[in-house]
């Protein structure tokens, strides 16, 4: 299941909660973003 973030309210919505909108349920902003997992840096030799 992927999780969104909404922009403006910092809420977190499930894809589930969105159905085919591309908004918010909470305050209605169109941006989101997927919050990503964390990373790993690696040194060139």
């Amino acid at each position: 299941m992927v999780k969104y973030t909404c922009f403006l309210c910092s809420k977190k919505i499930s894809e589930d909660m969105m159905g085919k909108r591309v908004r918010c349920p909470y305050c209605g902003s169109k941006v989101l973003y997927k919050s990503r997992s964390a990373t790993t840096k690696v040194k060139a030799i």
